[in-house]
């Protein structure tokens, strides 16, 4: 399913970071751990084709990433790819339901407007979705972003923190969510996190 090899990053001050070969099989389930500054976000960034490394590869469902051009890189992720990033980045002009379905637009597939009133109701905020992200509160926001990720039916999930902002009970529920989403998509799930309430969730862990 994907695989990262030779993996290095160059800063612009010069440090560089070299990254463990990694093979995540279909539908496998990891937390990517490590220290503030260690470079998960990084990594991240890096597997969902945001940031170009230095050198190496990454290689999904046989399609090397880094030797597409950027729009091709940007079709493929829409299409494979989904992302809960740290911060929401949903449009302020939009409702929710509106930034769910432009996932869809911008990837050049089908709206199911059914589907992501479902993701919503899955992730008790099915009320929420004529509202526009000034009106929620971050953890609202987190779960927003969730179900944004998941819009596409994506190959590969990877999550940022996906639990920073939420309680105990929010926390969980995102996490059942995105391991029974990814599942049911026949999708691998990657997040990144410090946050110990996550770690009894999963077997398999890469260590930064």
């Amino acid at each position: 399913m994907i695989r990262i090899s030779s993996l290095v990053h160059v800063y612009d001050q010069g440090r560089s970071l070299k990254f463990p070969d990694w093979e995540i099989g279909d539908m496998e389930q990891w937390l990517l751990l490590g220290a503030s500054g260690s470079g998960k976000s990084t990594l991240l960034n890096i597997i969902a084709g945001l940031l170009k490394p230095g050198q190496g590869e990454v290689l999904i469902n046989g399609t090397d990433l880094y030797a597409l051009s950027a729009r091709e890189r940007d079709s493929f992720r829409g299409k494979h790819i989904g992302i809960v990033f740290q911060k929401p980045h949903l449009i302020r002009s939009l409702d929710v339901l509106d930034n769910l379905e432009l996932a869809a637009v911008m990837a050049g597939l089908p709206v199911d407007h059914e589907r992501n009133l479902s993701l919503l109701a899955d992730l008790g905020i099915s009320e929420l979705a004529k509202n526009y992200p000034d009106q929620l509160s971050q953890g609202q926001l987190q779960r927003v972003s969730v179900a944004r990720a998941l819009v596409n039916k994506p190959d590969l999930l990877i999550a940022d923190e996906p639990t920073s902002s939420l309680d105990d009970e929010n926390a969980s529920q995102v996490i059942r969510m995105l391991a029974i989403r990814a599942k049911d998509n026949g999708a691998a799930l990657l997040i990144a996190t410090h946050d110990a309430r996550v770690r009894d969730h999963f077997t398999k862990t890469y260590l930064l």
